[in-house]
């Protein structure tokens, strides 16, 4: 090969290398959501939807605080949970749903990749913020899941803040119990305020060291009876997440979720399967969750900072972030 050939071949290799390093590297990621159901664009008043971008994005923001200044992906879901745990806007926390015996029995749960450390609470009352609930059962129990009274207690043994009941009291929450009471119906239809089944709150993130989190939170569902627990507390149903496939976090019709195990079925297929992230999200949420008349969404992420929100209701209340893409919030299909 005479000089010009060879600077040529380099000349081409040159260009070939910078188009493939064209698009920055992600080293962490966050994405959010706030539920998948009751979203209605022609029901929602301009005033409404900027108040839920308003909460997702400070949801977002304080995740990204976290994972910007490199610390570690367990921290940015849960103070990113936090956020929309102390907002009336989100099925969770502050704003849950009531029971059919007109009290709020919170569930959550949380997994880090790492080494599959899980922990979960059910049925807590009196836990301000049952993520950290969650993650303390995690860090300072042999368990994964507890539930009830004894949730309680050992949250409050922990020394995390508690409050009487009245403080998950919202007004906008206790009317849907009451139109479903008159009603006669087992369980709420979607109202206009929307989130009968379907609401609930979770984070999945990517840190600067690699590592997967996945957190999910919520009131459960308006009406229920009999200690009803959802899927987000159980882990592999409403939370999963491993370092070799990916975190996914859920929002949905529980029963179908947990019959299907969405959240661990979206990264077995990625583990085992191969598939990339969006195909195996898709598959589960757009293909079999539906064939089974099941409804809601998930969010997911992977060790190479792919994100993806995926969901077959109306709409899902969604965020994200990552370190070469600035916050961007969302609620409906488009």
């Amino acid at each position: 090969m005479n000089l010009r050939g060879l600077l040529l071949c380099v000349c081409i290799a040159f260009l070939l290398m910078s188009c493939q390093s064209s698009e920055p590297e992600v080293r962490w990621a966050l994405v959010i959501h706030g539920g998948a159901g009751g979203i209605d664009r022609d029901r929602m008043t301009p005033e409404v939807q900027n108040a839920y971008h308003q909460a997702l994005a400070s949801a977002l923001a304080a995740g990204e605080e976290v994972l910007r200044a490199g610390g570690p992906a367990l921290d940015a879901v849960t103070e990113a949970i936090q956020v929309m745990e102390d907002s009336p806007l989100f099925n969770a926390g502050r704003g849950a749903v009531f029971t059919h015996e007109g009290r709020n029995e919170l569930d959550a749960s949380i997994m880090v990749g790492s080494g599959l450390d899980a922990g979960a609470v059910a049925g807590v009352t009196t836990v301000k913020n049952p993520i950290l609930a969650a993650r303390a059962v995690m860090e300072r129990s042999p368990h994964v899941m507890l539930s009830g009274q004894g949730a309680d207690q050992f949250a409050s043994e922990q020394g995390l803040e508690t409050v009487t009941p009245d403080y998950f009291y919202t007004e906008r929450r206790w009317k849907d119990l009451q139109q479903v009471l008159q009603g006669g119906s087992e369980v709420a239809e979607i109202s206009e305020n929307g989130d009968w089944k379907f609401g609930t709150v979770g984070a999945v993130a990517l840190d600067l060291d690699g590592n997967l989190v996945a957190g999910t939170s919520t009131g459960g569902m308006t009406n229920k009876r009999w200690g009803r627990i959802g899927d987000s507390p159980v882990i592999g149903a409403g939370t999963y997440a491993a370092n070799d496939a990916c975190a996914v976090s859920a929002t949905g019709h529980g029963e179908y979720f947990i019959r299907r195990t969405v959240a661990r079925d979206i990264c077995a297929r990625v583990e085992f399967l191969g598939e990339d992230l969006k195909t195996a999200a898709a598959q589960v949420v757009g293909e079999q969750l539906v064939a089974m008349g099941g409804s809601g969404g998930i969010i997911a992420v992977n060790r190479a900072g792919d994100m993806v929100m995926e969901f077959n209701s109306k709409g899902m209340f969604r965020g994200s972030v990552n370190s070469a893409q600035a916050a961007q919030t969302a609620m409906f299909k488009d």
